[in-house]
């Protein structure tokens, strides 16, 4: 498909009620996917330290 001005191009053929809905929810489920992962990166490393701080101080 080939669009001459902007326009055309947003109004993608006709289509553009579908696509840009679609876009729009896939950039963000993207989006939250990624705030989702960095805070369970967050939540292990905390674990994980609280973890290694356990087990530095107990004898053994």
């Amino acid at each position: 498909m080939q669009w001459n001005n902007w326009n055309e191009f947003l109004a993608m053929g006709g289509y553009a009620q579908y696509v840009w809905p679609a876009f729009g929810l896939t950039a963000l489920a993207v989006v939250i996917e990624v705030l989702q992962v960095r805070a369970k990166r967050r939540e292990v490393l905390r674990s994980l330290r609280a973890q290694f701080e356990s087990e530095r101080g107990d004898p053994q």
